[in-house]
């Protein structure tokens, strides 16, 4: 995806900050600083450290205090990757100046906190986005317009799978395995898989069956599995497991199943298989069909990571200065993937550790 070339705001770029500065705040503020319709202005965090060291380096000016930032600098829009439970409020305060607002993800902890922002930016009519970039994944995207195409027919399953080894010891809680500052795997993995369920099959309408272990946080949940329900009959699976060390990163999988076929998706590649040809899809033969991220990405000026993140970042700058309000990932479809959050919470009991020891085979297959 390249940078587009259309400003509404005249010949001035759009004045940004990055808000946080851990490593996604330090991956986006790398990719913002290089984007062509973008002057970063400001960086923030707490850590006055990590605060020093950039403003010595990169000749960025940095605050340690966000009210600061945005009472004493002139800017159109703010990037905030902080830890999750600070993100209702300072989207508030952003909200409230009129800037536009990218936040990372999960976009908040509470729903109240979600329907309130939405609301409040629709208002005011400033573009939001929420920083689920598996949306700017080319197999992903090619996935979803498959089972759009109707070419699967009727899809009647979706599974939706994240792994991935984040806590792989008990030991002290870090912001993202504390229940009030990150939630744990539920709002830290299992939302980017809801999002993609979202994204490609739409939202359900019900969860069951939810399962919710820590394995070994004390605060949060480390897996998370459940039945998703669609009005209609359509069903599907999630499976979230932070604590998989099988998993040398974190790792995404979407498969959907219809009466015509199958599409299976993950970060390198979409695999279709069609029982029967389709008119929507002329170029997909009958049987296995493959198609590589590298095939289906488009080049980026600034890669990092994946080109999603700039992708994402670049969608959020052209949305600006084309005033779309409604695109992908703006807080409105971010709130589907917290109802979905908070249909797993009402659905499943409180987190609780697994018993060092369990009757039956299954404790005999864990050699307890």
């Amino acid at each position: 995806m390249t940078s587009g070339s259309g400003n509404s705001l005249g010949s001035k770029r759009l004045r940004l900050a990055v808000v946080g500065l851990g490593k996604m705040g330090l991956s986006h503020l790398a990719v913002v600083r290089t984007h062509p319709d973008v002057e970063l202005v400001a960086a923030c965090d707490a850590t006055a450290y990590l605060t020093d060291v950039i403003a010595k380096n990169a000749e960025l000016k940095c605050y340690t205090d966000y009210d600061a930032l945005l009472a004493q600098e002139q800017i159109d829009a703010v990037l905030i990757a902080t830890p999750s439970k600070l993100h209702a409020s300072m989207v508030q305060k952003a909200l409230d100046r009129g800037l536009h607002v990218f936040c990372e993800k999960p976009f908040v902890l509470e729903l109240a906190d979600g329907n309130r922002l939405h609301a409040l930016a629709q208002s005011k009519r400033l573009v939001t986005q929420v920083g689920y970039h598996y949306r700017f994944v080319g197999a992903f995207q090619e996935a979803a317009r498959i089972v759009g195409s109707g070419a699967l027919g009727t899809v009647h399953h979706v599974r939706a799978e994240a792994y991935g080894p984040v806590v792989l010891r008990p030991q002290g809680m870090t912001w993202r395995s504390s229940k009030g500052q990150g939630g744990g795997a539920l709002y830290d993995y299992a939302c980017h898989a809801i999002d993609l369920v979202n994204f490609v099959t739409g939202m359900p309408s019900s969860v069951s069956g939810v399962v919710r272990h820590s394995v070994y946080s004390r605060d949060v949940e480390d897996e998370i599995y459940c039945t998703m329900h669609y009005d209609g009959g359509a069903s599907g699976q999630l499976s979230v497991n932070w604590s998989d060390e099988s998993f040398r990163k974190m790792s995404t999988r979407l498969s959907v199943w219809g009466t015509n076929g199958r599409v299976v998706a993950d970060r390198q590649e979409c695999q279709i298989y069609l029982r029967e040809p389709h008119a929507a899809l002329p170029d997909v033969q009958v049987g296995w069909n493959v198609r590589y991220t590298t095939d289906l990405t488009d080049p980026v000026w600034f890669y990092l990571r994946g080109e999603e993140y700039s992708a994402q970042i670049d969608y959020f700058v052209q949305s600006i200065l084309t005033k779309r309000l409604n695109g992908h990932n703006a807080f409105g479809t971010a709130l589907e993937t917290d109802r979905m959050v908070a249909m797993i919470l009402a659905g499943g009991t409180a987190a609780a550790p697994i018993p060092a020891h369990r009757p039956g085979l299954l404790a005999r297959l864990m050699g307890a």
